[in-house]
């Protein structure tokens, strides 16, 4: 608490806080001690202020405690008076404010002009000190060091002096600490390799440089020292000039932090975490900058995936509060500690320095020697590096991203630098993600499943239809026609096969079940999913599956292998809206590519299509899960997502190839194994028809089916033509427009527009012409048809078909 004297404050307040010798942290953390450690050449008020680390605060406020700091006019007018200072020279603010502080002198030092002299060299210089005996209020002299801080107006004017006087063996003790501390910060901070610590002078030049900055940069400091930190920056930034601009914008904010590429040495380039950090002397004038850089290269090429490389050396020393860091002694207890180590775990310095380390970590990996065997492996590799649950002061844990790293002195190891950092937040968000990609992902599976219940449900209905129509078939035919009876009874026992594979099919395909690799046929495999696939594009596109059977066997996850396939393959229909070609192949590949991990033998399964591609710049973020280019309500982004995810999970890759307006290929690569694989049971659905004295022109394009309805249609004494499709219908008609009493449409999906569009077209030429419907969907109340167009649902008998045949001719005779 200060006294001061009236008047005083407006001529002195102002520049109270600039100008008294009590260091605050604030002036501690930016730049009062070179970042190698070194304490600057200035008073010793201001180097002890300068250099104390956090584990000599305590015994820093004890001396402080004892000194006396005082303030005076310009000419010498004691105008505060704190008291600390009463109790030091045991006089009474009221007896000292507004007197001349020459008082509080000896009679020795006031003859020798020791006071005068002492605030004349201090305007000369801003600061000077002396050494002299105090004249105390009860009549006892003191041996004192008084430092005397020249205080200046805005506009540069003298406008007092801030004083401090102190007994100078009381700072012997903490002198002894502050050299150790010294030394163990300059340990620190040499002990972190994993990120380039230097310092900048006001220029830009680089004034200090530790084994982190060579180590990423490969600079030696002799090649470095005094030299433009512009020289590690890419070209096209030194063309915008950005190395000023992040030092002026450092200046200007308070700090720069940001990412971007640097040069190495050898004129490679990595991706840099860049904080820059001004600092300033006890005046707040502008000394150079702190400078922190990380190689993050790695973090950025996998943060589409997981998103988990955050910065771990963003600040260091007391402006990190983020981080814990600390030095252990060879036994792993703490040396040292940080106020971020404070806030993280809650202990207080006093309550931590000198105690094992092993306190943090949860009792079973205790119990395991997770403390020791980190010390071990950080001695011998140079570092450990983990993540894991540790303890709080309160007994609380938190998930926590822990480096440990030996440090060295001379060659010989001195201790460990701790750095860590709580990474419970980002863990739960991770776990949250994966949670929500699952739950997507089965959303997607049904949607999926949607897609493809139309084309199920035909196929499933033209094979109960070959099977209905067959059994009549036999029923007339086997006492005149064994032969053919034995080709219809084939035929059923084909569809009742293909039936029973489309049911395991989709059983397997719609069940929620977690990740179960087995050994797979991947030739199998793979046209399976392409037969999938075929039933959710369009006619417009053309689909080509080239597998070799000779393909290797892998281990995955078969419900999600098709999952994969199919999602890309819906990505490539819908960057073909016009049409075009959707290609499924794989291949056997050897590959030796240690920079991604995939070495030796691999299984390349590719879906490829030719839409429209994807532009350049979106191509870093079409593996990020949600992102989607495609309207609301159309794609959850979660496609591409999924795949990769996939192929990371079974221990491979996904790589994108694409070039706008030619098309993309997706390519998994998927390790092989020498595993033998289960046969796959499954087999194509495929469809069939029906009834009475008519030219019946009738549309299926599967031979089967159409032969049977051929044969139903005959036995009820129709005449009967077959074409595969409408298209094909028109051209028979416009050639013989005569020879058509009804046109029997076998073959349409629901949703199939190119074929509605067809019978419209025929409707509108030809009105007279009666048209019968069939279909293998539910489709009720005719929605979506043409009007008068009655339709039969698969499988029907002889009545339902010779009922559909009189409503036909009804609908053009009568209606």
């Amino acid at each position: 608490m200060f006294h001061r004297a009236a008047g005083a404050a407006s001529r002195v307040g102002d520049t109270q806080h600039a100008a008294t010798a009590i260091p605050s942290r604030r002036a501690r953390m930016h730049g009062s001690a070179a970042m190698d450690g070194s304490p600057r050449k200035e008073g010793p008020m201001g180097s002890m202020a300068a250099a104390a680390p956090p584990d000599s605060e305590q015994s820093f406020a004890e001396v402080l405690a004892d000194q006396a700091i005082y303030l005076l006019d310009a000419e010498g007018r004691v105008t505060h008076w704190s008291e600390a200072a009463a109790r030091f020279t045991r006089h009474a603010a009221a007896d000292v404010l507004g007197q001349d502080f020459a008082r509080l002198f000896g009679e020795e030092e006031r003859a020798a002009g020791l006071p005068a002299a002492l605030l004349a060299e201090a305007g000369r210089s801003e600061r000077h000190w002396i050494k002299g005996w105090y004249s105390r209020g009860d009549g006892t002299r003191a041996r004192t060091l008084t430092l005397a801080q020249a205080m200046r107006d805005a506009a540069g004017r003298l406008a007092g002096f801030a004083m401090a006087a102190w007994d100078p063996e009381a700072w012997a003790p903490l002198r002894d600490r502050l050299t150790e501390s010294e030394r163990r910060f300059r340990l620190l901070v040499q002990g972190v390799v994993d990120c380039a610590l230097y310092m900048l002078d006001t220029e830009g030049h680089v004034s200090s440089w530790n084994a982190g900055a060579e180590r990423i940069t490969g600079f030696t400091a002799a090649e470095v020292l005094g030299t433009h930190v512009s020289r590690f920056h890419t070209p096209e930034d030194r063309q915008r000039d950005l190395p000023a601009r992040v030092l002026a914008m450092a200046v200007r904010t308070g700090q720069f932090a940001g990412e971007g590429w640097r040069l190495r040495r050898d004129g490679t380039r990595f991706w840099a975490q860049v904080t820059v950090q001004p600092v300033h002397d006890d005046q707040g004038r502008l000394i150079g900058f702190a400078k922190l850089t990380r190689d993050v290269t790695e973090r950025r090429r996998a943060e589409q995936a997981l998103r988990e490389s955050e910065r771990r050396f963003r600040l260091l020393v007391e402006s990190v509060t983020d981080y814990a860091i600390f030095m252990l002694d060879l036994d792993g207890r703490v040396s040292n500690w940080n106020a971020g180590a404070e806030r993280l775990v809650g202990y207080a310095a006093s309550e931590i320095l000198g105690q094992s380390y092993a306190r943090f970590f949860t009792e079973e990996d205790r119990a395991e020697g997770l403390p020791a065997r980190a010390l071990v492996v950080a001695a011998g590799e140079g570092r450990f590096e983990a993540e894991g649950w540790r303890v709080r002061k309160d007994g609380a844990r938190f998930w926590a991203s822990a480096v440990t790293a030996a440090v060295r002195e001379d060659g010989k190891l001195a201790g460990f630098v701790k750095i860590t950092r709580d990474a419970t937040e980002r863990r739960a968000a991770q776990e949250a993600l994966e949670e929500m990609r699952e739950q997507l992902a089965q959303s997607q599976r049904l949607e999926a499943i949607g897609q493809l219940t139309g084309g199920v449900a035909h196929d499933f209905n033209n094979l109960l239809q070959i099977i209905g129509g067959g059994l009549r078939l036999i029923e007339r035919r086997v006492p005149k026609e064994a032969l053919q009876a034995g080709e219809i009874l084939a035929s059923l026992q084909a569809a009742t096969a293909r039936g029973a594979a489309l049911t395991r099919q989709l059983l397997a395909f719609s069940r929620r079940l977690p990740m179960q690799s087995e050994a797979i046929r991947t030739a199998e495999r793979v046209q399976e999913a392409a037969s999938l696939a075929a039933r959710s594009i369009p006619r417009e596109i053309r689909l080509e599956v080239a597998v070799p059977d000779s393909l290797w066997t892998v281990v995955v996850d078969p419900t999600q292998f098709e999952l994969a396939l199919i999602n890309v393959a819906i990505n490539a229909r819908d960057a073909m809206p016009q049409g075009g070609l959707l290609r499924f192949e794989a291949e056997n590949r050897l590959l030796d590519d240690r920079r991604h991990g995939l070495e030796g033998r691999y299984v390349a399964v590719r879906v490829s299509d030719t839409g429209t591609g994807i532009p350049k710049h979106l191509l870093d973020r079409v593996l990020e899960p949600f992102f989607t280019t495609k309207p609301v309500g159309q794609g959850t982004g979660l496609g591409l997502s999924q795949a990769y995810g996939f192929a990371k999970q079974s221990g491979g890759t996904l790589a994108i190839d694409t070039e706008p307006g030619r098309g993309t290929t997706v390519t998994f690569y998927l390790p092989a194994c020498a595993e033998a694989a289960a046969p796959v049971q499954a087999a194509r659905a495929e469809p069939a028809a029906g009834p009475p004295p008519l030219r019946v022109l009738l549309i299926e394009q599967d031979d089967a089916v159409g032969r049977l309805a051929a044969g139903l249609l005959e036995e009820a004494g129709h005449a009967v033509t077959t074409v595969p499709d409408p298209e094909a219908a028109l051209d028979r008609l416009e050639r013989a427009p005569d020879g058509t009493d009804l046109l029997f449409v076998h073959t349409l999906l629901p949703g199939e527009t190119q074929g509605l569009e067809c019978l419209a077209a025929i409707r509108r030429r030809w009105p007279a012409l009666a048209i019968l419907l069939a279909t293998g969907a539910i489709m009720p109340g005719n929605e979506g048809l043409a009007p008068a167009m009655p339709v039969i649902q698969k499988p029907y008998g002889e009545a339902e078909l010779a009922r559909g045949l009189a409503e036909a001719l009804q609908a053009v005779q009568g209606g």
